[in-house]
């Protein structure tokens, strides 16, 4: 599904994000789990990706039949960016070699 079709259906899509104590992040709407690490999780949901931050982290739950995802750690920051498939040459490297 590319990004303008989620704009489009965004309205009808529903995620729920839960943090107890910025200890226990319960997720629902994932699709998918690019990269994890104990320092940082980064989730492709429904709504766009989605960065946790922090120290000690580690997946408890996943289930892609559910959608549905518990971090727990210690976490510092969340964020949501777009997932930009469409632009080519935004790299590091394409932008000094401009």
């Amino acid at each position: 599904m590319a990004i303008d079709e989620r704009k489009s259906l965004s309205s009808n899509i529903m995620q729920n994000i839960v943090l107890e104590n910025r200890e226990k992040l319960s997720i629902s709407g994932v699709l998918d789990v690019l990269s994890f690490d104990d320092q940082i999780v980064i989730l492709e949901t429904d709504l766009g990706l989605l960065t946790v931050k922090g120290e000690n982290l580690k997946i408890n739950k996943l289930s892609i039949d559910t959608e549905e995802v518990i971090v727990e750690g210690e976490i510092y920051n969340l964020g949501y960016s777009e997932k930009d498939t469409d632009k080519k040459g935004t790299g590091f490297l394409n932008k000094i070699f401009k």
